[in-house]
């Protein structure tokens, strides 16, 4: 006789809680699609936000060079330096570069220079890993290495230490593109702007550039900021970290402001900011197609014939699209 109340009851009590969590699950969206920049769910009771210092890096620090014995600006100066930023591990991208557009060495009767700069391997196979790098430099001697770890983080100190060496080494060379290791790159297209009379020989720095874009508040985004890291909306205009080229005027006085500005993770945001403390505008390229961040692939060869940095995938499509960018004659 007990029975059926008993199992109402039950059905109450279940729907209920199903009610509750639903309504629990709704108010989540809510709050997270809601968001606008002046809320978050991190200052409400209970949750702490990150501190201010994970944005930011150990940079100046007392790091040095440990692998440098290139011949590039020592004993050879280049007309334009190509520096990749690679992490220790990715042995795959650095051979597939020397074998493809970093062998490139004579363009438009400009001599051109490839190097990787890298930091220290982590894990617990660290030390067999830089064993290997050196055994791969004593064979390439290509290698710039300095002792900090090498991380995503860590991005502005490799960038920051880029331009220490250069401005040591390379004053008497006239450019340099830092590009990553997915990108593939057009030398004979960078090279002809480079030589172009309209191209700036100082205070020039180009590439895709970024106007107005704005500091992320949003915690749930990749690159959110906290206002008490950077208050304003923007940041300062700079090319996207991908590839950008800079005349080799431009190291020696970025590295003489940093030290006025705390650097933050986001490398090709924290040079902007120097650019604007030194009052350098960066500098849109000729023409947007030379650099494509988000391609859509496959590409033509009349887009590569154009291109001066495109992003890849893979190092077979880099390779394939280097090998159709050399062809001559891509109809457009």
């Amino acid at each position: 006789m007990w029975a059926a109340p008993i199992v109402s009851a039950l059905m109450e009590t279940r729907q209920r809680y199903c009610r509750n969590i639903l309504i629990f699950i709704l108010g989540v969206l809510i709050i997270f699609l809601s968001f606008d920049g002046k809320l978050s769910i991190w200052s409400s009771p209970g949750y702490r936000e990150a501190p201010p210092s994970l944005y930011y890096v150990a940079y100046p620090g007392n790091y040095k060079f440990i692998m440098d014995d290139t011949p590039v600006c020592k004993t050879r100066t280049p007309f334009l330096v190509l520096m990749v930023p690679v992490a220790p591990s990715n042995v795959e991208a650095r051979d597939t570069i020397r074998k493809t557009w970093g062998n490139e060495k004579m363009v438009l009767g400009q001599l051109v220079e490839t190097l990787f700069i890298l930091g220290l391997p982590g894990g617990a196979d660290a030390e067999q890993r830089q064993e290997k790098l050196k055994q791969e430099n004593q064979q390439h001697h290509d290698l710039i290495q300095s002792d900090f770890h090498d991380s995503y983080h860590n991005l502005t100190i490799k960038t920051m230490l880029m331009l220490e060496w250069l401005a040591a080494h390379c004053t008497k060379a006239s450019f340099v593109i830092k590009i990553d290791s997915d990108m593939l790159l057009h030398v004979q297209n960078l090279v002809k702007l480079l030589l172009d009379p309209s191209t700036a020989k100082k205070n020039y720095m180009t590439g895709l550039v970024w106007w107005h874009s704005p500091v992320l508040r949003n915690p749930f985004t990749k690159f959110y900021m906290p206002r008490d890291v950077i208050a304003e909306a923007e940041y300062p205009p700079y090319p996207l970290g991908m590839a950008y080229i800079m005349s080799l005027d431009l190291p020696e006085k970025i590295l003489t402001v940093s030290p006025l500005i705390r650097p933050i993770y986001i490398e090709d945001a924290y040079l902007g900011m120097c650019l604007k403390l030194l009052n350098i505008s960066p500098t849109d390229p000729p023409e947007k197609t030379m650099f494509i961040v988000d391609p859509r692939h496959p590409l033509s060869s009349c887009t590569l014939s154009k291109v001066i940095a495109v992003t890849t995938t893979s190092t077979s499509q880099m390779w394939s699209y280097w090998e159709m960018s050399r062809e001559s004659g891509a109809k457009c």
